[in-house]
């Protein structure tokens, strides 16, 4: 797992793995997302701690290896503002900070904190592309529980 450490946001990002199907539930109806194996998995927390990370891993873990949906909240969901923590999946995702927290289906787009706005990040089969980095502390850690 990979992980970035700003100031007041912290992302998490794992290849989906071998087991490519995964279940995104939205208000009307579920979507089965096929994804590569070289396809990532990303997790945002707005804030910066060891609990954070934590759950950002469990989170991931849930996702990817116990084959928990990817949940969407309609718009105005009374829940947005309190989630800990939001996550996409696909090739490529790109964070803002201007936007609702778990209210989007399309998974190329995922709430961040300001200093990781316009972050993209993209699987490859050689590993994580990353562009718009800022300035954040990286680090590689086991994903495991």
């Amino acid at each position: 797992m990979i992980l970035l450490r700003g100031t007041a946001g912290t992302v998490a990002i794992v290849k989906a793995g071998p087991r490519g199907q995964f279940f995104l539930e939205t208000e009307n109806e579920e979507i089965v997302l096929g994804l590569e194996p070289h396809d990532l998995i990303v997790a945002s927390a707005l804030s910066v701690d060891e609990k954070t990370e934590k759950g950002l891993k469990c989170v991931l873990f849930m996702i990817r290896e116990i084959k928990s949906p990817l949940i969407v909240l309609p718009k105005n969901h009374p829940a947005s503002p309190r989630l800990p923590i939001v996550v996409s999946a696909g090739q490529k995702t790109v964070l803002s900070c201007n936007i609702t927290p778990g209210t989007h289906p399309n998974q190329d787009v995922l709430c961040g904190s300001n200093e990781f706005d316009s972050l993209e990040v993209t699987g490859t089969l050689e590993g994580v592309h990353i562009e718009n980095l800022p300035e954040c502390e990286i680090l590689k850690v086991n994903f495991d529980i």
